[in-house]
């Protein structure tokens, strides 16, 4: 046994009898297992036993970069977002980099990377580009600027282009090690596992996760296609320890489990769920009522249980819709904008009706109005109710006449294209406040831009000035007072935005170039002229409330924003809301389609694991098959009606 691995845990110990074969691992763990503890273990053990060697660590948030950074603080480890690591790799090869951005755009199957206003763009379009391409926060392709989601379709193009850039990084780094990797996209996994072999020369490349924690849709979820027993694919090793669900919450998540893993309880005394040396065994309760009042839940449960929800760090609440807390959290309007728009469900029915009917007439050059028309006249009865709004819609209608009318006069073939949810409003992937990057966020670059204005005051505010420098391209040389004063006074009159719109505040921020307008927003306001006209004119107030909400400020959490965070109490409120990505009820039957089956039992998986102590599930008015479900998970004792 080489020097130092005695003193290791078993699975990083077999971790590295797979580096002495030269095979790429995957550490697989589930809730509580301690995955970053054996990460850290392997970089020190892999420093110690290669002291020249350099080891990348890429991880999913700049949180989770700096707690491992404090944790091995070596020179020759480099820990990074993933995405910062490949700017890291391709950043210096400008040719390949301008070549890449105009084969891109020109290939129509990249609707991320375009050029409008060049097509096609020509072989020399960036000669003369003064500072060659570059990866900021915004994007703006025409001036050589890509931000985050361009940045991994570029880098997999390169690396799947040069096999030299691939050897460069191995040469680089003997390890590199990707944390999270089920929320990695699907691009990066392929550049290091496929693109990499292109290359002779041998590195390590490891991977740690849990694919039952795969809750985004845009991640890679598993490396089934790619790991094996043969030498050339990538070896798991299984972490079956927990170090933080009580005795109750390990055995209900073990059920939930679908990938041949079964936890066990860690046997460390000193691990979090033991105490004494005795493991915990929590409580597990699966609440029902027919009233669905969330009041008369939290109630009982500080009734009879003595939990806090005043306590937000000890104590959450957790919703997969964000209409339970929306109007709690003050951002009601914005959520009616993005969820509860009747003219739009109007159009949808329009749109449904030419289709379904297979009406042929070329309506390119018509609006919205004159589309309705022409599918009305002449129709009575039955025929004529298809092509009119519903009486909810026609509630709707009557209390926005205005916006009716300005609906009415868009040009229909753009106008019907226009697609809007609330994911587009609300959608977070970030994990942490210091997060600022949203990494597959589905929220829409209106929104997108608004959250950079908020995020660069922050920076400011708390003296982050290199990366508030960085974030907003400021151009004021901040070197006299009266520079210094003229920039606080742009950011000032940012934070206090009384009554201003949030149109007004993006003007502003564009001037005082505090936030930039970008390529984004431009193509946002011509596409989704609508939405943005109806947002626009929303107090940015509003959308700071929305801010404090996702940005983990107020009580509530959404299911997805909760995944790597653990509280004493969890509260999880099952109510799909109309979702159809997500169905509880045929979680407990399993039934319907596969995929919303498996989604939702990795969302619930991620709820029930959030708890350190007590763990209650609410389920509103649940069939009788659902109840006896419900007491083969949780115990007989553990169903309670609430009335």
């Amino acid at each position: 046994m080489v020097e130092g691995r005695l003193n290791l845990e078993p699975e990083v110990q077999e971790i590295f009898q797979s580096i002495d074969n030269g095979r790429n691992f995957l550490l697989s763990g589930g809730a509580g297992s301690g995955k970053t503890y054996s990460l850290v273990n392997v970089i020190r053990q892999a420093i110690a036993e290669n002291p020249t060697a350099k080891v990348a660590c890429m991880t999913y948030t700049n949180a989770a970069v700096k707690e491992i950074e404090e944790r091995v603080n070596h020179k020759n480890l480099n820990v990074s977002t993933i995405h910062d690591f490949l700017w890291d790799s391709i950043k210096h090869f400008q040719k390949e980099l301008k070549e890449a951005l105009i084969s891109l755009a020109n290939n129509e199957e990249v609707a991320r990377i375009s050029i409008e206003e060049v097509n096609p763009v020509p072989e020399n379009y960036y000669d003369d580009l003064p500072d060659g391409v570059q990866y900021k926060e915004f994007v703006r392709i025409r001036d050589g600027i890509i931000s985050h989601d361009e940045l991994l379709i570029v880098a997999n193009y390169l690396f799947e282009k040069y096999p030299k850039l691939s050897s460069i990084v191995k040469d680089k780094y003997k390890f590199i090690f990707i944390d999270e990797y089920q929320d990695t996209s699907k691009a990066v996994v392929e550049t290091f596992l496929t693109h990499f072999k292109k290359s002779e020369r041998k590195n390590i490349i490891g991977f740690f996760g849990d694919a039952m924690q795969s809750i985004y849709e845009d991640g890679i979820g598993n490396l089934d296609d790619y790991k094996g027993d043969d030498a050339e694919e990538v070896k798991e090793i299984p972490k079956k320890q927990n170090r933080r669900n009580p005795k109750h919450i390990i055995d209900l998540a073990n059920q939930l489990r679908t990938d041949g893993i079964t936890q066990e309880p860690s046997a460390d005394p000193k691990a979090p769920n033991m105490a004494g040396g005795v493991i915990k065994q929590g409580t597990v309760l699966f609440l029902h009522s027919t009233d669905g009042d969330i009041n008369k839940i939290e109630a009982f449960l500080e009734t009879n249980y003595a939990w806090d929800f005043s306590n937000s760090k000890e104590t959450k609440e957790l919703n997969l819709t964000h209409n339970l807390i929306a109007g709690k959290a003050g951002f009601r309007t914005l959520m009616d904008i993005y969820d509860k728009d009747h003219i739009l469900s109007f159009r949808d029915r329009i749109r449904k009706y030419i289709k379904d009917n297979n009406v042929t007439t070329d309506f390119l050059e018509n609006t919205f109005g004159e589309v309705i028309e022409v599918l009305q006249q002449g129709k009575n009865g039955r025929e004529l109710n298809a092509v009119r709004p519903t009486n909810t819609m026609q509630v709707f209608i009557d209390g926005n006449a205005e916006l009716y009318n300005y609906a009415k006069s868009l040009k229909y073939s753009e106008f019907s294209k226009m697609y809007v949810d609330k994911d587009q409003l609300l959608d977070d992937k970030k994990q942490d406040n210091d997060d600022e990057n949203k990494k597959g966020s589905k929220r829409d670059n209106l929104i997108k831009h608004l959250f950079k204005i908020q995020n660069n005051i922050s920076l400011y505010q708390n003296k982050k000035y290199n990366q508030f420098l960085r974030a907003t391209d400021y151009h004021f040389k901040i070197t006299s007072i009266a520079s210094k004063r003229a920039l606080k006074d742009n950011i000032e009159s940012l934070v206090n935005v009384g009554d201003n719109t949030i149109e007004k505040v993006i003007n502003d921020a564009d001037e005082k170039r505090i936030c930039l307008i970008d390529d984004k927003l431009i193509a946002f306001k011509e596409h989704k002229e609508y939405l943005y006209n109806r947002v626009k004119d929303v107090k940015f107030s509003e959308f700071q409330k929305l801010y404090e909400y996702l940005e983990g400020q107020t009580p509530f959490s959404t299911q997805h924003k909760t995944k790597g965070a653990e509280f004493d109490n969890v509260l999880v409120i099952l109510d799909n809301g109309g979702w159809n990505n997500y169905n509880f009820g045929n979680l407990f039957l399993e039934t319907g389609s596969a995929s919303v089956l498996d989604r939702t039992q990795k969302i619930f998986y991620v709820c029930c694991t959030r708890a350190k102590e007590n763990l209650a599930v609410f389920f509103h008015n649940p069939d009788v098959d659902v109840i006896a479900k419900a007491k083969v998970w949780f115990g007989e004792n553990n169903v309670i009606d609430i009335g």
